[in-house]
């Protein structure tokens, strides 16, 4: 008798015989095989229909393990980056050099995002100080930006993309600023990474493309932007290699003649080329005479733990304010988050109607302090929170009192040295591809940070000549007892202070890890139209009995929620520390959002 093995055999090309009859089989493999794009199939991971498999440990839901480190830690939403960053780590630089590093190398891989034609804002723990600095390198208007200016052409609102949309860019002054004062490398070293992948190319990552495809159309008005992030007219293909010779030779210049190239030299006259030719107003003045500005962070204390934000004109307020209603109001409601945990839809209630509230006071009170008295002791404090309480209707959504929202593309970086140094780092071209103009040369286009200016001149964030727009970009800081917890930050508009608050109640009130906390389902409240956003299996979960409650809600994906890092540091006393080979007196653990392409990597 024949082997049961034998009764399986080829008998022609594409059909086999098995037990004694013959089928055809396929003869060519699938549409995508290994998931490469093709004509047909453009997004292959579209077409999936295989189910997640399950953790072995944990929460079943968490993507990944945390990343664990003692002599460093890198945490951004591109890979590539993140290991620029921490190959600064291992040469000897510290956590600010290996934010800048990280940074340029976002500038080329994350145009639609970020950028040097952007903005910054940082939140720097220095360990031998044992203090938190922080930075704002938010551009200015330019001088002709007055209200008249835009009136005078008949329009009623800022342009929302173009030259009319631009501020001075001030993340180049913020790289420069952090370097001087707390980093251990200058711009030479630092920018050499970016160069190297500007030079011979870079491979386009899943959520880049899918962002990047969404500017083609703007970037079809400007021809330098055409030329410089399009191919054939159209965003370069899914696992492409991308070049930038252009930016290339921008961080050279950097690299020879420092900020002042940038603000004074041949790039800033090639920037106020480019917007004067296209009928902008900015001048050499304009950004020769722009500096960024080192600030002291603003705080509340959230349970125990000392949570820190940038002062306006940045939204961090805004969190703090909510968290301050939470505090407050969530007690005097009879309640507890903690007890009530993430599967009650009363728990996200309040959530969402203490957003309504924060936002509200940012619209009506945030923007530039150099030009408006910004209560932001009120805005910070307890006893305020507690007026707000009985707006809180626990069983019935609220309608906001004022309706505005703002979009955004951002890119958000956490790094941590073995000298204990953390940086909360976070930089915006604003929305896709900001104003969609590029500089000619330079391989960068400038943002449309302007775009949030507004002509009402009853509002504090009218437009004016050399003031900064109200700013959505917010890098958090967590402190306990004098010591640093975590640095932390997400990007994506006014998702920012929203999922910012949610991921701390998560992990302060439900014991969440730095990585499930980046996981687990968000929401977003748009005010405008009073509408909430939310992912899919908490809207299966809690939605019905939100929608009785009042809410209007739609189910959506993560595109909507923004991106998280995070970095923890956890300390421990047996630690062992070397002074040959210093590290932290204890861990750091990392998370990194799945809904972007990033990394968080250890050392």
């Amino acid at each position: 008798m024949k082997s049961r093995a034998r009764l399986v055999s080829t008998l022609a090309i594409g059909t086999v015989l098995v037990g004694g009859v013959g089928y055809t089989v396929a003869q060519t493999p699938g549409p995508s095989p290994f998931g490469t794009p093709t004509a047909a199939v453009p997004t292959p991971g579209r077409t999936i229909q295989n189910v997640r498999g399950e953790r072995a440990s944990g929460w079943a839901d968490q993507t990944r393990s945390e990343v664990l480190g003692r002599h460093g830690m890198v945490a951004t939403s591109q890979p590539l980056a993140a290991q620029a960053g921490i190959d600064m780590l291992k040469k000897g630089g510290n956590a600010i050099d290996a934010a800048v590093a990280t940074a340029a190398e976002l500038a080329l891989m994350e145009p639609e995002s970020t950028g040097v034609g952007g903005d910054l804002f940082a939140q720097v723990y220095m360990a031998g100080d044992k203090k938190l600095y922080g930075l704002n390198a938010s551009g200015w208007a330019p001088a002709g930006w007055t209200r008249s200016y835009f009136t005078s052409r008949g329009l009623t609102e800022i342009p929302y993309t173009g030259v009319d949309s631009a501020t001075v860019p001030g993340a180049i002054d913020g790289w420069a600023k952090l370097l001087d004062r707390f980093g251990t490398m200058k711009f030479k070293q630092v920018l050499e990474p970016a160069i190297r992948d500007a030079d011979q190319g870079f491979p386009l990552t899943e959520r880049i493309h899918t962002d990047w495809r969404s500017g083609v159309s703007l970037l079809r008005r400007d021809p330098d932007s055409a030329a410089v992030y399009l191919r054939d007219n159209q965003a370069p293909p899914l696992y492409s290699i991308v070049r930038n010779p252009d930016l290339a030779n921008t961080f050279r210049i950097l690299q020879k003649k420092g900020r002042d190239a940038f603000y004074k030299g041949e790039i800033a006259k090639a920037i106020v080329a480019k917007d004067r030719a296209l009928g902008g107003v900015m001048s050499l003045a304009d950004l020769s005479e722009f500096e960024s500005e080192w600030v002291d962070p603003i705080s509340t204390n959230y349970h125990g733990y000392d949570v820190y934000q940038l002062p306006p004109n940045g939204q961090g307020i805004g969190v703090l304010e909510m968290l301050n209603i939470l505090e407050t109001c969530v007690p005097k409601l009879g309640l507890n988050l903690t007890t009530l945990g993430a599967r009650s839809p009363e728990f996200w209630h309040l959530l969402i109607e203490a957003k309504k509230l924060a936002f509200t006071d940012l619209e009506k009170y945030v923007g530039d302090p150099r030009f408006n008295d910004v209560p932001i002791a009120m805005l910070n404090s307890k006893e305020y929170a507690a007026t707000l309480c009985d707006k809180i209707d626990p069983n019935h959504a609220s309608q906001p009192g004022i309706s505005v929202d703002r979009e955004g593309g951002t890119v958000y970086i956490a790094t941590a040295d073995r000298w204990g140094n953390m940086v909360s780092f976070i930089y915006s071209v604003y929305d896709v591809f900001g104003s969609g103009v590029t500089v000619p040369g330079y391989g960068f286009l400038l943002h449309n940070r302007g775009a949030l200016f507004t002509l009402d001149p009853t509002s504090v964030n009218v437009v004016g000549p050399r003031k900064r727009p109200f700013h959505t970009i917010i890098p958090a800081f967590v402190m306990k007892d004098g010591q640093p917890v975590m640095a932390f930050g997400n990007m994506g508009g006014s998702v920012q202070v929203q999922a910012q608050a949610t991921e701390l109640v998560d992990m302060i009130d439900l014991g969440l890890n730095v990585q499930a906390a980046g996981d687990a389902a968000r929401f977003r409240h748009d005010q405008e139209p009073n509408r909430t956003n939310m992912e899919a299996k908490l809207y299966d979960l809690v939605g019905p009995q939100l929608i009785s409650m009042g809410h209007s809600l739609r189910r959506a994906d993560g595109s909507l929620m923004g991106g998280y890092q995070a970095i923890h540091f956890t300390p421990d006393p047996t630690a062992q520390v070397s002074g040959d080979d210093p590290a932290v007196a204890g861990v750091y653990r990392a998370g990194t959002d799945f809904r972007k392409d990033g990394a968080a990597i250890g050392w």
